[in-house]
């Protein structure tokens, strides 16, 4: 059975920095999933943040764009979401997704929240 869990969420001052990680259990290979963080804010829809694609390819929301990065340790079936430069409208709920490659499978973590005050 396969589990995503993120952690790294936390209360920061505008400005600041977080980490957050996904960790997955229960998957064999994690080179072969493209890696996602979402976002949700309260009241609104939830919307991609970052992507990591199998071959190292990254891309970025205009909005985190030279203020976030987004990794991968395949050994510790991890992908991360180093986050700069914090501002109060970060504030979300921040989820992982992982999907396989050769059949569209997708798995979502639960999320883990990040609030930054002004």
């Amino acid at each position: 059975q396969v589990r995503l869990v993120e952690s790294g969420g936390g209360l920061v001052q505008a400005g600041g920095s977080l980490r957050l990680s996904c960790a997955a259990s229960g998957i064999t290979f994690s080179s072969l999933y493209h890696k996602y963080w979402y976002r949700q804010a309260p009241g609104k829809q939830r919307e991609l943040v970052a992507t990591l694609t199998t071959g190292g390819s990254t891309n970025f929301a205009e909005f985190v764009k030279g203020r976030f990065t987004i990794s991968s340790d395949n050994a510790k079936n991890t992908v991360y979401l180093q986050m700069d430069s914090l501002e109060p409208e970060d504030t979300a709920l921040y989820s992982c997704r992982w999907t396989r490659i050769n059949n569209g499978l997708s798995y979502w973590g639960q999320g883990t929240q990040v609030t930054v005050s002004s």
